[in-house]
């Protein structure tokens, strides 16, 4: 047995099934190990190392398992960086093995010979290791998952080409040799002291108006949470990753928060006179509660991340599913205060399905996610990329029952959104996945990962996996932010992108491709793509200048905008009139 076999056999029975990888010569002994272990884990051949990475993160967070990534050396390891970094900034857990020069080139700048240590000691800091000699494995493999899986963090293992053939040999019971113990996976939970506990209660008690924000690490909480928002009649807003904790068919569920966020959101933050937090730590601090209007308790099991998005009272350090159990039986409800919550919930409903339905050039991109909210299967998996995509995924996009959504949430970076759901598919192949993507993204590497789509959707039970491409052949969401943020008008060269047919580039390939320049097209068109035998793209040409406007815009936003349009921007007239019209709705609803 070689070094590269052991690597394949420790991986099985860490129970991986799959490899997202790319081939290459630093990774030779790799790739022939998987010929002889009848590919077992699934080596899944993307078309870029970077998709690999993206591909090993949706895998992560649509299974809470660990993803592992494999590239080679040198251009290789370099191109894994920006997936890890997604995975780094949304905690999740992913292992990158990859391949280096041989141990006795190194030094001799060889071609492709790339300093990986320093390559990835940021990326990678909770665990990062030069496997050298035999002896390593398996200690250096298992302590990468480990340390992935307790830390939610990327991790790496690096392996020269010349030590992935060496024979392998086990740690002998020697000085300065490192056993380990068979693969387990062992899932902590921690509940903070009692008299944390009751000092919890008692500030979420004294409120009258009490706010709750989830994030995503309260995912395993969903009916905790529920339970504590009745408890109190509490209204619950959630972070972007958290979107599919609890579902938005609750009455007290206001859905996002933030510049991507719902209005009744910011209304919860602005009124409530207590905030409690699980699970998330949300970045914007202008979009929560006045420092000093409301009292603050929050849970969270990195006790890194506790109390630095708001000056809360109690920091509680633990699970959140064991913690809000034991605060459960100590809370007291809250008469009148959840009326208000769910008037501005179903205000806002109201408000979002009118500005959806407002006429646009062509096609309305809010309409776009009304429409699919309508027909989503109730075991759909939902990705979005970064950009305009996300703000109507944040806002319209209902997840209700068993479905999940996800996107870049901290890293935001484009292109994640097909390859987040290739790893969803290969994670959940019987479940159907869509994925909305904005075509500057198509554009960057999403045609791309099309073929990949064509190359395996034949392995899963339900092959349903629809690319719905917001094509507006603009970069949207910097325009809007040019505008918004710099007073700055569209600048044409940077913005506008060349006009491709991604339906038809979805038949090239023996996918579906259908293609909408119309509104009342829309509806039947997503009923095809849905029930499709085969992986769809769903191309639709959709208004650019209909603006994600903020639930809140500043009073700099609207000025800023408003100085850019009178600057020359080239589509002054189209944003004046779709903006004034988006917001009309929205007031006449509340």
């Amino acid at each position: 047995m070689q070094v590269a076999d052991y690597v394949l056999q420790r991986l099985r029975e860490w129970g991986v099934e799959h490899v997202f990888a790319y081939p290459g010569d630093g990774i030779n002994g790799l790739v022939a190990a998987f010929g002889r272990a009848d590919n077992v884990p699934k080596f899944v051949q993307s078309r870029h190392e970077e998709m690999s990475a993206l591909q090993a993160v949706g895998y992560a967070k649509f299974t809470s398992r660990v993803g592992v990534c494999m590239a080679t050396s040198g251009p290789g390891a370099i191109h894994l960086l920006n997936g890890l970094y997604d995975a780094k900034l949304d905690h999740v857990p992913v292992v990158a093995i990859v391949g280096q020069t041989a141990r006795t080139a190194q030094g001799g700048s060889y071609q492709q010979e790339v300093d990986l240590h320093a390559l990835f000691k940021d990326v990678a800091s909770e665990y990062l290791v030069d496997v050298t000699v035999p002896e390593q494995l398996p200690n250096a493999l298992d302590r990468a998952i480990r340390t992935a899986e307790a830390e939610r963090a990327p991790t790496a293992l690096i392996i020269p080409a010349d030590v992935q053939e060496l024979d392998y040999s086990p740690p002998e019971h020697a000085f300065k040799h490192v056993p380990s113990s068979p693969p387990s996976h062992s899932w902590h939970t921690s509940v903070p002291p009692q008299e944390d506990i009751a000092r919890a209660a008692e500030v979420l008690n004294a409120g009258e108006k009490v706010a709750i924000l989830v994030g995503q690490g309260a995912r395993d909480a969903a009916d905790e949470v529920h339970q504590v928002a009745e408890a109190l009649g509490a209204g619950v807003a959630k972070a972007l990753l958290g979107k599919d904790v609890l579902p938005d068919d609750r009455s007290y569920v206001t859905g996002a928060i933030g510049l991507l966020g719902t209005r009744p959101s910011y209304e919860l933050m602005r009124d409530c006179d207590t905030l409690l937090i699980v699970g998330s730590s949300f970045p914007y601090s202008q979009f929560l509660p006045e420092f000093g209007k409301a009292r603050g308790v929050q849970i969270d099991a990195d006790g890194r991340l506790i109390g630095m998005r708001y000056p809360t009272e109690v920091n509680l350090v633990g699970d959140a599913k064991s913690t809000l159990r034991a605060i459960l039986p100590a809370l007291r409800p809250k008469p009148g205060w959840r009326e208000t919550v769910e008037k501005n919930v179903a205000d806002w409903w109201d408000a979002l399905r009118a500005q959806a339905f407002e006429d646009a050039d062509p096609v309305n991109p809010m309409r776009i996610a009304w429409e699919l909210s309508e027909r989503l299967p109730e075991d759909a998996i939902v990705t979005a990329d970064s950009g305009s995509a996300a703000n109507w995924y944040a806002r319209l996009v209902r997840l209700c029952g068993r479905m999940r959504g996800s996107l870049s949430g901290t890293l935001a970076t484009m292109g994640a959104g097909v390859p987040y759901a290739i790893g969803a598919k290969f994670a959940h192949p019987d479940r159907p996945v869509i994925a909305l993507v904005g075509d500057g993204a198509m554009q960057m590497n999403g045609l791309a990962e099309l073929i990949t789509l064509a190359r395996y959707h034949q392995e899963w039970p339900d092959r349903r996996c629809v690319v719905c491409v917001l094509h507006n052949n603009d970069l949207n969401q910097v325009t809007w932010e040019l505008r918004a943020m710099g007073g700055a008008p569209k600048f044409e060269e940077s913005q506008v992108l060349p006009d491709v047919d991604y339906a038809a580039f979805a038949r090239s390939v023996g996918l579906v491709g259908v293609n909408v320049d119309a509104p009342d097209s829309l509806g039947a068109a997503w009923d095809q793509v849905l029930s499709a035998d085969r992986p769809a793209v769903l191309d639709v040409r959709c208004d650019p200048n209909v603006p994600p406007i903020p639930p809140h815009a500043s009073f700099d936003q609207v000025k800023n905008t408003a100085e850019a349009l009178l600057k020359g921007d080239p589509d002054a007239w189209s944003v004046v009139t779709k903006g004034v019209r988006t917001k009309v709705q929205e007031f006449l609803h509340g």
